[in-house]
């Protein structure tokens, strides 16, 4: 597998597409975002791009799951593995590209996973700790249960730390042995830009997506998909 990561506006996707065009690979997506449906300008999908000289380059975990629906790392990684198996059985080299850090540690590193349930008394304990106070329960936590830290733009909101710290609770009554998924084997190549131009070019976007109608987008799923601000 070749993976291809990089911060945003750097071009992974279009190297991603140009790999595929000249291998015949097929790319798996690790945007955490981009699998939603009707997500289509506000996450960038520029389905586009995946068309080369006519020709379509094949795409996975891309608008699999309805907006406003729950998606997690476990469900990922599961999703991964079935696209990433599905390809190599056809012989075709897979490219990873992405997107969410967590979600692509997850599949290269063999995260140990478990479908963790919502702890709705342990959600009401945390509810008046700060984001610094969960990060250091989280730290403790995965001290005690030997797992690698998450990416600190993975818990950069209380909510994504409430629900790590969730799953680490989860984790201290059930063995990592017993949910271990096996570390794929990749060629990794990082991308990265200066920084000026990684901002132009993300200010550039962000216009270009108000204009093809991020804001109607939104307005849409608000009123039609069931989707509250929450979400």
């Amino acid at each position: 597998m070749i993976t291809i990561l990089g911060p945003t506006a750097c071009g992974k996707t279009a190297l991603a597409v140009k790999v595929a065009a000249m291998t015949g690979g097929e790319i798996i997506s690790a945007d955490s975002r981009q699998v939603y449906r009707g997500m289509d300008i506000g996450t960038g999908k520029d389905l586009s791009e995946y068309i080369v000289d006519g020709k379509a380059i094949p795409y996975h975990l891309i608008d699999i799951e309805d907006a406003g629906q729950k998606y997690n790392l476990f469900r990922f990684q599961k999703d991964f593995n079935a696209a990433y198996e599905d390809i190599t059985r056809r012989g075709v080299l897979p490219i990873l590209c992405g997107g969410t850090g967590l979600y692509m540690e997850a599949v290269l590193k063999g995260y140990a996973l478990s479908p963790v349930e919502q702890d709705e008394k342990l959600r009401k304990k945390l509810s008046t700790r700060t984001l610094d106070e969960l990060k250091e329960l989280l730290s403790r936590l995965k001290a005690r249960n030997g797992s690698a830290m998450h990416n600190i733009t993975d818990v950069d909101t209380v909510s994504r730390a409430v629900r790590a710290i969730e799953i680490e609770f989860h984790n201290l009554k059930h063995p990592l042995d017993t949910r271990s998924m096996p570390a794929v084997n990749s060629l990794i190549v990082g991308l990265d830009v200066d920084r000026e131009v990684r901002r132009e070019r993300i200010t550039a976007r962000l216009k270009a997506r108000l204009q093809e109608g991020m804001v109607e987008e939104v307005s849409g799923l608000l009123k039609n998909n069931g989707v509250t601000k929450e979400d």
